[in-house]
């Protein structure tokens, strides 16, 4: 099979690029950082230029593109800002039910404000008791009483929790029936909805511009209107999107480790140790040449992972193992980044520090790297 990169996609790559060394600012960064804001202004105008809506229908003001773009997108903001470009393409986390699941009243409502970079979306899954990688049962659930559902519970590490415009909530509509994964239901809720209140998380490790809060629902009234796709199919529904929005984590981690590896490989060419640049000595030479052979390596297999999908031909072990694989590169590359510039490596001013906090998160959210192996596993055990 031969893949290689379109000239339009790689066109994408170079406007995307060109965006993030205009707009993407290391002071500005470094001050979201501190103080956990979200670049808003970043986002709207990453939106105008089309960047956060590349698979997004035209009809509905996106670009009609595919997965492979939007990871080309990802890919270049994180390496540009990895906290800054994880906010800026997470603005419009969850709208992608809305894309294929929605009705044409949803799609109206809610996709061409969206693509402006009006309004941001969310989505909901995990819950404070019960493992984030586990969605099989929800203590949240939706209640039908006449012509509305009545939700309740707790929604816990979710991105845009306190900036979304709206969310996506997967719940538990029937609670009698076994597996109980067989009753969970997606629902739509407005912000300002009566009931519905919203906190931020603080002092995170890492990806601290973009928010992450907990979503408290207290007798949330919607309608039938509000239901995505089919009642009782929320958990087919959520696991295909993770299967989709995992190719994106990849896509977030080799952007950090290209960001933090182009930073270490400057400084050793420029600083000098023992009479000879850093880049001379072996130690540090080769572990630069091993560290990028890394990085492209969990590139070509995450773009492969989305072109796969764009193809129709989805393959959740191919996912798995891109998310798996360039979460761990993240973290090596970065890691070693920070060897590289020693205690400069260590300050915030020089940004490897700061890429390998945020790196971190990869291996945990959309799936532990655990949960990922364990999905290779299972895939391999049927191949062979």
């Amino acid at each position: 099979m031969k893949f290689e990169l379109t000239e339009e996609q790689a066109a994408i790559k170079n406007a995307v690029r060109e965006f993030c060394q205009k707009e993407f600012k290391p002071e500005l960064a470094l001050e979201l950082d501190r103080k956990e804001e979200y670049p808003m202004e970043l986002y709207k105008a990453a939106a105008k230029l089309g960047f956060t809506s590349m698979s997004f229908p035209q009809e509905y003001g996106g670009q009609g593109s595919g997965l492979l773009e939007t990871c080309l997108v990802i890919e270049e903001m994180c390496r540009a800002d990895s906290s800054l470009g994880v906010a800026v393409s997470s603005g419009n986390f969850g709208s992608e039910f809305l894309i294929t699941l929605g009705t044409k009243e949803q799609k109206e409502k809610y996709l061409p404000p969206l693509c402006r970079g009006d309004t941001i979306s969310a989505a909901c899954f995990t819950e404070p008791n019960v493992s984030g990688s586990d969605i099989t049962k929800m203590e949240t659930t939706a209640t039908k009483y006449g012509n509305e559902w009545w939700i309740n519970g707790t929604k816990t590490f979710i991105t845009n929790a306190t900036t979304a415009d709206f969310m996506v909530v997967l719940t538990q509509t029937d609670t009698k029936i076994r597996p109980t994964y067989r009753g969970e239901t997606l629902f739509i809720v407005e912000k300002g909805a009566q009931g519905l209140e919203t906190s931020k998380l603080h002092d995170k490790m890492g990806i601290r511009c973009s928010v992450t809060g907990e979503v408290r629902f207290e007798n949330v009234k919607v309608p039938d209107a509000s239901i995505i796709g089919e009642l009782n199919k929320g958990f087919y529904y959520s696991m295909e999107f993770f299967d989709k929005t995992r190719v994106g984590v990849a896509a977030q981690a080799v952007g950090m480790a290209q960001g933090a590896w182009e930073i270490a490989f400057k400084y050793s060419k420029q600083r000098e140790a023992f009479g000879q640049p850093l880049l001379q000595h072996e130690a540090i030479g080769i572990g630069l040449a091993e560290a990028m052979t890394k990085v492209e390596a969990a590139r070509w297999l995450m773009y492969r992972a989305a072109w796969l999908v764009d193809e129709g031909k989805m393959d959740p072990m191919i996912t798995a193992m891109a998310k798996h694989y360039a979460a761990r590169v993240a973290m090596e590359v970065t890691d070693f980044s920070i060897q590289v510039l020693g205690g400069y490596g260590y300050l915030g001013d020089y940004r490897v520090e700061r890429y390998h906090r945020d790196a971190k998160i990869t291996e945990i959210y959309e799936g532990t790297s655990e949960v990922q192996k364990l999905t290779v596993l299972k895939y391999l055990l049927r191949k062979f």
